[in-house]
């Protein structure tokens, strides 16, 4: 989990557009967010894993 003052600072709109930090709205990590579902990759496996993402299924 990210710290609750690193995310409030992502979400304020920075000077540049190139440095927007977008993060899982799950947990809070930065690091291999997948922007269609507004997730982390690891976030992303558990639920997909559960069955609760629509439209998700394992592959193998």
């Amino acid at each position: 989990m990210a710290k609750t003052s690193v995310i409030a600072r992502s979400e304020k709109t920075p000077k540049f557009s190139t440095r927007i930090v977008r993060r899982c709205f799950r947990c809070g990590r930065k690091r291999g967010y997948i922007r269609d579902f507004n997730l982390c990759r690891i976030c992303f496996r558990e639920l997909a894993s559960k069955g609760e993402i629509p439209g998700i299924r394992k592959g193998s």
